[in-house]
């Protein structure tokens, strides 16, 4: 992983979108941001999110995003992607996002993450790409990028060097997760004995595997 680095910093506030062909928000349009940028326990310093419940928050607070991956998604769809284009607030280079463990630290600069959960892909999502079928294909495509808890607040900005601190015993990689989201029952074994995962994964085992199967410690 030697070169790892933060590209962007990006940030975005609440404008409107229209939603399944009705006028809603969203702060899915995230700008390079100059200079450094304030991250603390619920994200970016002049960033914001419109579904409060359901983005942001200490479980989501930082979205990473590969800059790798966004030229794999200008080939698909035959359009240039800049940074920021999928909503993410740090858009890397050399840095595997997706094969990186839920529970994973990473440092950047003198701020301190850990990897929770993928991006799954919503309505909103698909409103700002335009294109059809947007959730299946995000969501098949296997590159959903990474939701990171802060530890450690502090600056980052475009040139960052990011380093992986630690990894858990339990490997469950980012791209592996959303497959145990959407159903794969040994992932989700797997996953919800992860220290670090998101609070969010008990709910989701419990959908996946059944109240019988699974109860909430």
């Amino acid at each position: 992983m030697t070169g790892a680095r933060i590209l962007s910093v990006n940030t975005g506030q609440v404008r409107p979108l229209q939603i399944g062909g009705k006028p809603g928000r969203s702060a899915i349009d995230k700008r390079p941001a100059a200079g450094l940028v304030r991250v603390g326990w619920l994200g970016l310093n002049g960033d914001d999110h419109a579904a409060k419940v359901e983005h942001g928050g200490t479980e989501q607070a930082v979205y990473a995003y590969a800059r790798e991956d966004l030229d794999w998604w200008t080939e698909q769809l035959g359009r240039e992607l800049r940074n920021g284009e999928f909503g993410e607030n740090v858009t890397t280079a050399g840095l595997d996002v997706n094969a990186a463990l839920i529970g994973e630290t990473w440092q950047m600069g003198d701020v301190v993450v850990q990897v929770t959960a993928p991006r799954i892909p919503c309505g909103t999502f698909a409103a700002w790409t335009g294109e059809e079928h947007w959730v299946k294909r995000f969501a098949a495509a296997g590159r959903p990028g990474a939701m990171l808890r802060v530890l450690a607040e502090g600056e980052i900005g475009a040139g960052t060097e990011i380093t992986v601190l630690a990894r858990p015993a339990q490997h469950v990689t980012v791209a592996e997760s959303m497959r145990a989201y959407y159903g794969d029952t040994d992932l989700m074994l797997r996953l919800l004995t992860v220290p670090g995962r998101g609070r969010k994964w008990d709910e989701a085992g419990q959908r996946v595997l059944g109240a019988g199967r699974y109860g909430v410690a």
